[in-house]
């Protein structure tokens, strides 16, 4: 399963960042609604992306954790 987090929007399309810290432009067409940037996003079986709330959660909390500990 391919997951991106989208980075920006330029014209009809969505900059995301893959797993491997590439970036690819998607077509809004290809994403759910009132998609944001910074949303986490996975591909499924018809190639259509699908937002992933896991894992933005997880994405937040480990960005927390590290502002935590930076200004503990």
């Amino acid at each position: 399963m391919k997951k991106l987090i989208i980075d920006r929007f330029e014209g009809i399309y969505a900059v995301c960042e893959t797993e491997d810290k590439s970036y690819v432009s998607i077509p809004k067409y290809k994403l759910p609604l009132n998609c944001m940037e910074g949303d986490c996003l996975f591909q499924d079986a018809e190639g259509m992306y699908q937002k992933d709330a896991e894992g933005k959660t997880a994405k937040e909390k480990k960005i927390l954790d590290k502002m935590n500990r930076l200004f503990e």
